[in-house]
């Protein structure tokens, strides 16, 4: 699938770039999707929840009233769940929520999220991203001239630089990733894809491995 190249200004360059069949023109696995988004939301999950249990709750250990002849339910303990300030019963408890998958699951699956977006034409192709200060209104002129600045958007560099992050960080629909980054929620979360021309070849590399 060959996309044409456009500048910072949204105009076309003139050159071309063919999107790897092998990377964006696979026939997509829902599944796997499914497999790589749960985990990748699993593995934010911090996981520290708490509650105490009765064995936990600080209180008197006193039977709180004779066993028969007062009407009521038997009562043995103040800390009882059925009491007020009693444990939880079956509360949470801090727990590891991370899972393993397959690499080459995790690759079919990253796979079949960029070809989703080739298929929707959602992929821009920009021939370098560069500013030379750190300033939100630089990202928004980009944004701006590619006419996706209502729309998510996922800005994908072949390496980290400062000044775009910076300047992208405070727009809530613009997020900027490198490419060894490129994870299968990001992509799908976002409505269009921005690619640079060394992004490219980046992300065909490292699918080859």
């Amino acid at each position: 699938m060959e996309v044409k190249v456009l500048n910072l200004s949204g105009k076309e360059t003139g050159a071309k770039v063919q999107l790897p069949e092998s990377v964006f023109g696979v026939t997509p696995s829902d599944h796997a999707i499914y497999l790589d988004v749960k985990q990748y939301l699993a593995n934010q999950r911090q996981g520290t929840h708490k509650s105490k249990q009765r064995n936990e709750i600080a209180g008197s250990t006193r039977k709180l009233h004779k066993q028969k002849g007062t009407g009521g339910a038997r009562a043995g303990s103040i800390k009882s769940p059925l009491f007020n300030g009693g444990g939880r019963v079956f509360g949470p408890q801090p727990r590891d929520y991370s899972f393993k998958l397959n690499k080459k699951l995790k690759q079919l699956a990253r796979k079949s999220a960029l070809s989703y977006k080739a298929q929707e034409n959602n992929v821009l192709v920009l021939d370098e991203v560069n500013f030379d200060t750190i300033k939100t209104k630089n990202y928004l002129a980009l944004i701006n001239a590619l006419n996706v600045a209502d729309e998510k958007t996922l800005l994908v560099l072949p390496a980290y630089n400062n000044n775009v992050y910076l300047s992208s960080r405070n727009l809530k629909k613009a997020k900027v990733i490198v490419a060894s980054d490129l994870n299968t929620y990001d992509v799908l979360n976002a409505t269009k894809l921005l690619l640079t021309a060394d992004s490219v070849k980046t992300l065909e590399e490292a699918f080859a491995k």
